[in-house]
């Protein structure tokens, strides 16, 4: 079996973009635009990947920073030609295939590079390109066959004639070629065109010149190959993209209440039999377990959440984790760093920030939980707060298993309430207390009788 290199064009600035972050960089589906074709490309198994970087090069590096793909500077954009020759030297000594794709086609499947390799491989092509035919090819370099459907060449549309450019079939900008004559053929491309610019396409006149086979490989749906150069179509992309993920988890067995208004990331992974409502975006590495419900307007960020926990009405969720059988909501958020254990309830205006609340303890109304470990089967009454910053530095609260603490209470950090400790309403506690104990602020309460009418009658002699 021949080996498979892969080289990943990602220097451009796409400057119809009107953006000062490199085309590539722009999320879709919570990826940068060019780490979906390198997935593609990956699930190849290649034997080594070089991504041609240029405008931006160091914060396209930076966007995907582990080390198994090599890279090459571009440092002036002179074509894609000329982009490919930069990558030359990474295959030094390299005799096997190389698959050449854009940074810029985020819908580009595993399944029709896959298909292209083969052909390739079966008809002992010297290169094979990806074509589409489209109802609308503007932009796109042209096909030309001759009467026997054979390939004769590539015309880019802006050096295309008047009759070339009502032809359907375009170049898709990806190709297979063996190694040897790919960077033999690029020596050889000239920049005689209206761009001044090497063009990578002209490899195919170089390779039926010198009488090689040339294949192509036709993708049924046109999206696939199509690139990203504007924000408009950045945005049609994202929205098929999103359409693929939402089918894919349907018949994995996961209800959408609304598909138009769900947004789940390619990275988001769904247990099956979770039912998830409309108006909710659920992004970056999140994860769910099977049987939950979300009810809908739900943020979900680098979330892990376990088996049948229910998200109530509009909740966000950012880097924490929730343990089975949890409900949260509605009008709740936890903040980075909490983690909740099992059957936990979180309820109505309940904010946590790295609170680590153990298993069946409850916090149902109006009240901020931060910097601060809460043991089992604690009740956490409305109103309460842990003061955990003085301006300066942030403290911790320890509150054991069992505890009750009464409604309106401040709690202020440092502070540790042991096991089975009461807190009496109303109450502000400043110091640690023992495990068993009632902890509450003394305050004498008085009645005045007859006030309410002694006030009126006040204030309408003020009012003459």
């Amino acid at each position: 079996m021949r080996e498979l290199g892969v080289i990943l064009l990602a220097a451009g600035q796409g400057t119809r973009m009107k953006s000062a972050l490199p085309k590539v960089l722009h999320p879709i589906a919570g990826q940068p635009l060019f780490l979906h074709a390198l997935g593609a490309a990956q699930d190849l198994a290649p034997a080594r990947i070089v991504i041609v970087i240029g405008h931006g090069a160091e914060a396209v590096r930076q966007a995907y920073p582990k080390g198994d793909v090599a890279w090459a500077v571009q440092e002036k954009q002179l074509g894609t030609g000329h982009a490919v020759l930069c990558a030359r030297e990474a295959f030094t000594g390299f005799d096997g295939d190389v698959l050449i794709l854009s940074g810029d086609v985020p819908l580009i499947k595993e399944s029709t590079l896959r298909a292209m390799i083969e052909q390739h491989r079966g008809q002992n092509a010297a290169v094979t390109l990806l074509t589409a035919v489209l109802d609308r090819p503007k932009g796109y370099g042209r096909v030309l066959r001759d009467g026997a459907d054979r390939v004769t060449g590539i015309v880019e549309e802006k050096d295309a004639s008047d009759l070339q450019r009502r032809i359907g079939e375009v170049n898709a900008g990806v190709y297979v070629a063996s190694a040897k004559f790919l960077f033999s053929a690029l020596s050889t491309v000239k920049n005689d065109n209206h761009q001044g610019e090497y063009y990578l396409p002209d490899i195919v006149a170089i390779g039926l010149a010198q009488g090689k086979i040339v294949e192509t490989v036709q993708v049924a749906d046109g999206r696939e190959m199509m690139g990203v150069n504007t924000r408009e179509e950045l945005a049609f992309m994202e929205k098929c993209l999103r359409e693929s993920i939402n089918r894919k988890w349907l018949l994995a067995g996961v209800t959408l209440k609304d598909p138009d208004t769900t947004y789940i990331d390619e990275t988001v992974t769904i247990g099956p039999d979770t039912v998830i409502g409309p108006n909710t975006q659920l992004r970056g590495k999140t994860s769910i377990g099977a049987r939950c419900r979300i009810d809908g307007t739900a943020f979900l960020t680098d979330v892990e959440i376990a088996d049948d926990v229910e998200l109530k009405f509009s909740v966000m969720l950012t880097s924490c984790r929730v343990g089975a059988g949890a409900i949260i909501g509605p009008f709740a958020q936890l903040r980075p760093g909490t983690e909740l254990g099992r059957n936990v309830h979180i309820g109505n205006f309940v904010e946590a920030k790295a609170a680590i609340i153990g298993d069946g303890t409850k916090a149902n109304h109006l009240t901020y939980l931060g910097d601060v470990t809460i043991g089992q089967d604690s009740n956490i009454g409305a109103g309460t707060i842990t003061c955990n910053y003085d301006g300066f530095h942030k403290y911790k609260s320890k509150i054991g298993d069992r505890v009750q603490v009464g409604s309106d209470t401040t709690l202020v950090a440092p502070i540790t309430l042991g096991d089975d400790v009461y807190v009496a309403t109303a109450s502000t506690v400043r110091h640690d207390v023992p495990a068993g104990a009632l902890v509450f602020n003394q305050r004498e309460e008085k009645i005045r009788e007859g006030w309410t009418e002694r006030k009126r009658q006040q204030m309408k002699g003020k009012n003459k």
